[in-house]
């Protein structure tokens, strides 16, 4: 049907995979969307679509007068918090332009800040209830769900039935229940059955960010992990996520300094100077222990050499794991999983391992989460479909990004198109910004049930 086809640029993709544009399922895009090239990291890698807001953080609805507290640090600075409403957020979004398409969560943490004048306690009712009453109206005005990240202060001191509220109005309203669980490093097992409790109460859909295995201790609980996901599964929709490295990476965490786990500095306030060395250096460096030399360095973050490669693969190749970066973009030294997430699954993964198949691995990066999240008109290479688009060479493309020099752009992605507008093309970014703010797909209308009385409605 194309034969006698004629275009005002023509592209010559002999050899080469013309595949729907990558859907990044789990960012913290949210500042960076607002940047100036703050999206190259996704696009050099053939991301058209990202999914922000996780890990209960969200810039809207807050405004904040002061320095932000980790979490907060994920997606941005103080002058990142000035969005009272999530509709003001999403009107500063299409108002500047951005280079990637955007799909919205709203967060637990935020709004734990923006509706409770202490937080280091469960909320009580009132405040259960006006939170109920943020999530009504960030849906309202495009939020995709509700995330958490309940392993971070202060949504480590929430308990399960202030949650369950929260995800009960967004599911009424269509929305997913998106979850960083509680405190996986020390009790993985408990953390997943609350992630299904929650979910099984609020009668919603459940994903598990950034699925994992963290900590020696928990080395090789991959298989039963997702056997009770599976399991679950037979009564609830749930699907997950998972970056392919080893290590992860978040804001520094005392505990785990003095443990003998290598961690390595990504930024830190006070000594910015330390990025991209390693505690245990800086620690005979300053000759004091770990521990102390983390408490110097805060605010900070890290990468935490903590994960083994045996439970990311068996992660990786479950059928309904879709692929998420989990990339901090404000990092001096990032995690290279920003850079280099989805080309290591294509070449490292499907190609050099043999874990799955080229084709099975592109869908898991565009089909799966376009269904998953209900992005319509994305995700497939189909008639009447926008535009987001990738050429990559499935010889070359790879990773090239490292622990060591974690900015490099990725090999093999030839050209990138986000709805019909070239993004990345010959090694750089056109500076084009042809993205659009997402709308869910869900719209009912739900009366009383989350609890606050109030009628809403999710367009």
């Amino acid at each position: 049907q194309l034969d006698d086809a004629t275009g005002s640029e023509e592209i010559d993709a002999a050899g080469k995979v013309v595949a729907p544009g990558f859907i990044d399922v789990h960012t913290h895009d949210d500042g960076a969307l607002l940047a100036p090239r703050g999206m190259d990291p996704k696009i050099s890698q053939g991301v058209t679509t990202v999914i922000a807001g996780n890990c209960g953080v969200s810039l809207a609805p807050l405004l904040l007068n002061t320095t932000p507290p980790p979490p907060f640090t994920l997606v941005g600075g103080r002058e990142s918090f000035r969005f009272d409403r999530f509709a003001d957020y999403v009107a500063e979004l299409k108002r500047r332009g951005i280079a990637t398409n955007a799909a919205l969560l709203v967060g637990h943490t935020t709004l734990r800040q923006r509706c409770m004048p202490v937080t280091d306690r469960p909320a009580n009712e009132a405040e259960t209830v006006a939170m109920q009453e943020a999530v009504a109206e960030a849906m309202a005005e495009g939020a995709f769900g509700l995330s958490t990240g309940l392993d971070y202060p202060p949504a480590v001191n929430s308990s399960t039935e202030e949650v369950k509220a929260l995800a009960a109005t967004a599911a009424d309203l269509g929305g997913p229940y998106v979850t960083h669980t509680r405190n996986y490093f020390e009790t993985m097992d408990e953390a997943i059955e609350e992630a299904i409790d929650i979910a099984d109460h609020a009668s919603g859909k459940l994903f598990i960010s950034h699925h994992q295995c963290t900590g020696r201790a928990n080395f090789g609980k991959s298989r039963p992990s997702l056997e009770r996901i599976d399991q679950a599964r037979k009564t609830m929709d749930i699907g997950m996520d998972v970056y392919p490295y080893a290590a992860s990476s978040t804001v520094l965490r005392l505990e785990r300094c003095d443990t003998g786990l290598k961690i390595l500095v990504t930024w830190s306030d006070p000594h910015p100077e330390m990025a991209r060395r390693e505690i245990a250096d800086i620690a005979r460096e300053w000759n004091c222990s770990e521990r102390e030399a983390g408490q110097r360095l805060l605010p900070a973050g890290a990468v935490y050499f903590q994960l083994d490669e045996t439970d990311v693969r068996n992660i990786i190749a479950h059928p309904r794991t879709m692929i998420g970066s989990d990339g901090l973009p404000h990092d001096i030294h990032p995690h290279p999983r920003l850079w280099g997430t989805f080309p290591r699954v294509l070449g490292h993964y499907a190609r050099d391992v043999g874990l799955f198949s080229l084709q099975e691995a592109v869908f898991r990066m565009t089909g799966l989460p376009a269904r998953e999240f209900g992005i319509q008109q994305r995700g497939l290479l189909a008639e009447g479909n926008f535009a987001d688009l990738v050429i990559f060479d499935p010889a070359t493309i790879i990773d090239t990004a490292t622990f060591e020099e974690p900015r490099r752009p990725a090999a093999g992605i030839e050209h990138v198109f986000v709805n019909g507008v070239s993004v990345w093309t010959d090694g750089k970014a056109t500076g084009s910004l042809p993205g659009t703010v997402l709308k869910p797909s869900a719209s009912k209308v739900v009366r009383g049930t989350c609890g606050c009385g109030a009628d809403h409605k999710a367009s």
